[in-house]
Parts: C-alpha cells; sequence; structure tokens
C-alpha cells in the first residue's frame, strides 16, 4: 500500500520540475535552487517516492544505439471483457512492447513497440501478438519520424516560480 500523498505544493512541484530535468541532481543542488535545507529536500524526496508520486528513475537510451529503428503503434481489438487485463498482461510480457493503453472506441487497446525492422516487426506480430487467444485484430501504424517524445509531465503551470524552468546541467535547457 503507497504512503498517504504528500501535499504537491509549490516546493514540491519545483523539486518535481527539476528531477524532471534532471534526476541526477543532488539534493544539495535541489536545495539551492528552491531555497530550502537538503534534508528538508531529501525528506520531501523520500515522501514523493514513498507515495507514489515519484514511481522511478531511469536512464533513456536512444533505441537506434541499441539496433532498435522502428518504432510502431498497434492498435488491438481483443474479445476482453471490459476490466478484464488478461491480453494487456500478456503483451505486457512482450519485450519490444513500450506502453500499452486501454482506448475508447472500436479497439481496446493500444500499443507502442520497438523493433530492429519491419521484419522483425512482423514476427513479432505474428509470434506473439497472434498467440493471444484473445486478440482478434491489429492494425498497425509505423513512425516515420519522431518529432517529439518525451515521458515529462507539464508541472511549469503548477509550479508559481521559473525554478520549474530552470535550465539542465548543458546550459541549453534539455
Amino acid at each position: 500500500m503507497a504512503a498517504t500523498m504528500p501535499a504537491l505544493d509549490a516546493t514540491n512541484l519545483r523539486i518535481l520540475a527539476l528531477l524532471q530535468a534532471n534526476a541526477r541532481m543532488s539534493n544539495a543542488e535541489i536545495a539551492r535552487m528552491v531555497q530550502i535545507a537538503p534534508s528538508a529536500v531529501y525528506e520531501r524526496i523520500r515522501k514523493l517516492e514513498e507515495s507514489g508520486v515519484i514511481q522511478g528513475y531511469e536512464a533513456r537510451i536512444d533505441p537506434k544505439a541499441l539496433g532498435l529503428g522502428v518504432t510502431a503503434f498497434i492498435s488491438v481489438r481483443s474479445d476482453d471483457r471490459w476490466g478484464d487485463l488478461t491480453t494487456a498482461e500478456a503483451l505486457a510480457r512482450v519485450p519490444e512492447v513500450q506502453e500499452i493503453h486501454g482506448i475508447a472506441g472500436e479497439d481496446c487497446y493500444l500499443v507502442k513497440v520497438r523493433a530492429a525492422d519491419t521484419e522483425a516487426l512482423v514476427k513479432m506480430l505474428g509470434e506473439r501478438f497472434g498467440k493471444v487467444d484473445a486478440v482478434r485484430s491489429t492494425r498497425t501504424t509505423i513512425v516515420l519520424r519522431t518529432v517529439k517524445e518525451t515521458a515529462k509531465l507539464p508541472l511549469g503551470g503548477l509550479a508559481t516560480t521559473n525554478v520549474a524552468k530552470a535550465p539542465a546541467r548543458n546550459g541549453h535547457g534539455l
């Protein structure tokens, strides 16, 4: 069971914005930017983690560097009843699947995948998606170019100061 959700006051929002910009920023550096003690920053981050507001930290890796040059979105129609996650759980076990969203409309799920090439994508669809009993059909859209892709949430309008827009360490605001 998650801890009680801490108040998302201006200070917590500023801390979250700074961590989104650079999750490797030290507590001391965050403390200087939000003007509170490093021990208070540590405690606030700990509470945000325990409550599930901060769900984890991970490195963003260039998929092409790993030979995963094809991104595709797959619309999946299944026989699952509403609320039954059997198909979603089966698809979540496919290593190339990055995201699964239950959606409204004719399809049941929208799934984001990465593959080495179109041949690997076809193999994944046939050997993995096709083996899930409840999957009735799929419709695949291959991404030609990615203009923006981020996991960052728009905190800038929530935080009351410009600290949320503080530049990352590279000096370019990226």
